[in-house]
């Protein structure tokens, strides 16, 4: 399947089999969040796997709906503030860092067959303390990842090209 293929593909599957996500899959699809370019490379992403119990309670339990409850992992996607890099004007790139590692691991997680959510309204406050990260290292996003219980049917309406791009 070629890349474009694949961004169409994608949705966000919000209901996951009880079937187990093999560790070569798991493997794959965290390579392509380590490949994942950075401002000036200094790839300051730090991204935990939770799949075992009681941790996976206490991160699914960070986001209020119950769908979550269906997924075998949840990959907290966080930036490391003290380390990513900043603009002389002082932009903090670290969570566009972080976006574009988040997205290079839905993409490949759907190439794989897996299914993925981006979650980003959820109590990041209570996951940084579940996760006992250090100061500056903020989760930015949850992914549930899994096998999807059911074909994804989700409609993609997009703008047309003229609306979002200006040729100059």
């Amino acid at each position: 399947m070629n890349i474009l293929d694949v961004i169409k593909e994608r949705c966000s599957v919000r209901s996951f089999s009880a079937k187990a996500v093999e560790k070569d899959k798991l493997d794959y699809v965290l390579e392509a969040v380590r490949m994942a370019p950075s401002a000036v490379n200094y790839q300051p992403i730090r991204f935990y796997v939770v799949q075992s119990e009681p941790m996976l309670g206490e991160i699914k339990s960070c986001y209020g709906r119950e769908w979550i409850n269906s997924t075998p992992i949840v990959i907290v996607a966080c930036g490391d503030h003290n380390t990513g890099w900043h603009r002389a004007d002082g932009k903090d790139h670290t969570d566009i860092d972080t976006a574009i590692a988040v997205d290079h691991l839905t993409l490949v997680a759907t190439e794989a067959g897996l299914g993925t959510c981006w979650v980003c309204n959820f109590d990041a406050v209570r996951c940084a303390s579940v996760l006992n990260l250090p100061e500056g290292v903020e989760p930015v996003a949850l992914v549930p990842l899994g096998y999807p219980s059911s074909v994804c049917r989700t409609v993609k309406k997009r703008k047309e090209m003229g609306e979002i791009i200006t040729y100059l």
